[in-house]
Formats: structure tokens, C-alpha cells, sequence
């Protein structure tokens, strides 16, 4: 397959290298060669089995009309976009389009997210969650912390649930949630050690979609799949 990964930070520089590694060829633009998606074009995207994006939210959301409109198969793990969500949904529809996007696309995340779903359902607890990133990363919370406290808020509507934030120097993603009664304490953590996880989990959906008719689909429920 050819994949276009588009950002080449940190994650997006070890998704190009993940998706080499499985066999693909792989064409990469930095930020700077693609302002206002200009360069995604109907020549750039021929040939191309999916676009992998991770940017910013800014970028993320003038990548997704440029991929979406021409018809484009596209993996989103940039996040802080979504309250272009919707939009984002009916350009694909109308273009038939296909667009994947997570706030996490580790393996073992989703894990954390079922698991939180369980944790959830106990009554006589106070939850909270704290998560640690890198730095750099401009979003705070995270969208898995965010993630994390829809589903816990879903399971169980009345509970209140603090997130707490911190960014210190080149954290990989921290994320803890934590139940508390009057009898005991229960935590659940997740604390990437590497990138490539994050990287392998999107390179795995980008090989995923590209077999799919066009649609829309948050990872979460495909995850199992892959």
C-alpha cells in the first residue's frame, strides 16, 4: 500500500518509519510543505490508499476537507479538532469519503478505556483522572483524558470527574484513573514508554480502512478488529 503521512513530528516521523517497517511505501510532508493543505491535491492523492494525519488542530481540519472532498481514505490522530466533527462527517458522506480518528491509537489505551467503562459501573466512588505529556503538546487535557471521562460520565451521569493535567519534558502519555471510597482506592494506568505504540496503532488503521467501503468511524469501535 502507499500511504501520506502528513506531520512529521515526533509521532508522525515514527509512523512513516512503522509503516516502511510493514512493508509500504510511504510519502511524508511536514507542516511547512502542506499550508492550508495546498499541496493535497487530486495528482498528490492518486494512488494513495490512505492519508495519515498528525499535525495540529488547525492543520488536521484543512487536511480532512482537502482528503474528505476529493474521496480520499484518511487517519486522524490529531486531536483538538472535534468540534469540526460533524462537518467533517457530512463532507465525507457527500464526497464519499472515509475518515478514521481517535484520541488514541495505542493498542493497550483501548484496553484502558474498556476497563474504565468497568470501573464505572461501581457505585460509593469518587473518580478523577491525571494525565502527564510531553511539553510540546498544546492541547491540555488530552482528548484520551477527555476520552477517558466521557465514558466514565456515560456509565455513570451523576459523577463528577477531575481531570488534572501536567507537561513535563519529553513524557510519552500518562493517563491514571482513579476510583475512591470510604473503604479503598482503585487505579488504572496507562503509561506509554515508547511512541511506536501510537504509531503502530495508526499505521494498523490506516491499513484497515483502506479496505473499507467510505464511511466514518471513531477507533474505539474498530480496535478489535485490526
Amino acid at each position: 500500500m502507499l500511504f501520506l503521512v502528513l506531520g512529521m513530528g515526533k509521532t508522525g516521523s515514527l509512523v512513516a518509519e512503522v509503516a516502511r517497517e510493514r512493508g509500504h511505501g510511504v510519502r511524508a510532508m511536514d507542516i511547512n510543505e502542506n499550508a492550508g493543505a495546498a499541496a493535497l491535491t487530486p495528482p498528490t492523492l492518486a494512488g494513495v490508499d490512505a492519508v495519515i494525519d498528525f499535525t495540529n488542530s488547525e492543520a488536521a481540519v484543512e487536511n480532512m476537507r482537502a482528503v474528505l472532498s476529493n474521496g480520499g481514505r484518511m487517519v486522524v490522530g490529531t486531536t483538538g479538532w472535534y468540534a469540526e466533527l460533524d462537518a467533517m462527517k457530512a463532507i465525507a458522506q457527500r464526497r464519499n469519503g472515509s475518515l478514521l480518528y481517535g484520541t488514541n491509537f495505542s493498542i493497550g489505551v483501548q484496553k484502558l478505556f474498556r476497563l474504565t467503562a468497568e470501573l464505572a459501573k461501581l457505585d460509593g466512588y469518587q473518580f478523577s483522572i491525571n494525565e502527564t505529556h510531553h511539553t510540546t503538546k498544546l492541547d491540555a487535557p488530552s482528548g484520551t483524558a477527555i476520552t477517558l471521562k466521557e465514558i466514565i460520565q456515560s456509565v455513570n451521569p451523576d459523577a463528577e470527574v477531575e481531570i488534572t493535567s501536567h507537561r513535563v519534558g519529553d513524557a510519552k502519555g500518562e493517563h491514571v484513573v482513579t476510583a475512591v471510597s470510604d473503604c479503598d482506592v482503585i487505579e488504572l494506568r496507562h503509561d506509554a514508554h515508547s511512541r511506536r505504540g501510537f504509531a503502530l496503532g495508526a499505521v494498523r488503521a490506516a491499513e484497515w480502512i483502506a479496505h473499507q467501503p467510505p464511511g466514518v468511524w471513531d477507533f474505539r469501535t474498530i480496535s478489535d478488529q485490526l
